[in-house]
């Protein structure tokens, strides 16, 4: 188990790509990309960031925690709504800057702030030219 805020620092693209060394690559702010979709329906839930205290402590306390980008603070997702996101299996991609974890949910089973089951519950329709976001 890694300690707070440590990883090995990327080595070779070789490493990287095929190696067994979690090395992730942080981009210039200090974040790494993460999606969460849910373990059993595959169902996108949400797309949010991690530091490296947040991919340490998912790492070691197998739950969620994030990054928050607009609150500058880090997030252990369900703390406060009871939708505490359990990791199944957590993956990383070819050259280690993503993350993908596969969750169970606590609570209600919701992951967005608005009360719904996921964060993309809207998309995006094109009309005679004219972009429009509905309800999906």
């Amino acid at each position: 188990m890694c300690a707070i805020n440590t990883f090995p620092a990327p080595g070779p693209k070789a490493d990287l790509e095929e190696g067994t060394v979690l090395s992730p690559r942080f981009g210039a702010d200090g974040l790494i990309t993460c999606v969460t979709t849910e373990a059993t329906t595959g169902e996108l839930l949400m797309v949010a960031h991690m530091n490296a205290e947040a991919l340490a402590r998912t790492v070691q306390t197998g739950e969620a925690w994030y990054w928050s980008r607009s609150r500058q603070e880090l997030w252990h997702k369900g703390a406060t709504s009871g939708q505490v996101q359990t990791v199944v299996e957590m993956l990383v991609d070819c050259d280690q800057d993503a993350i993908w974890l596969k969750v169970k949910v606590a609570g209600d089973g919701g992951c967005c702030h608005t009360g719904r089951q996921s964060c993309f519950y809207r998309k995006i329709e094109v009309t005679h030219g004219e972009t429009r976001l509905v309800v999906a």
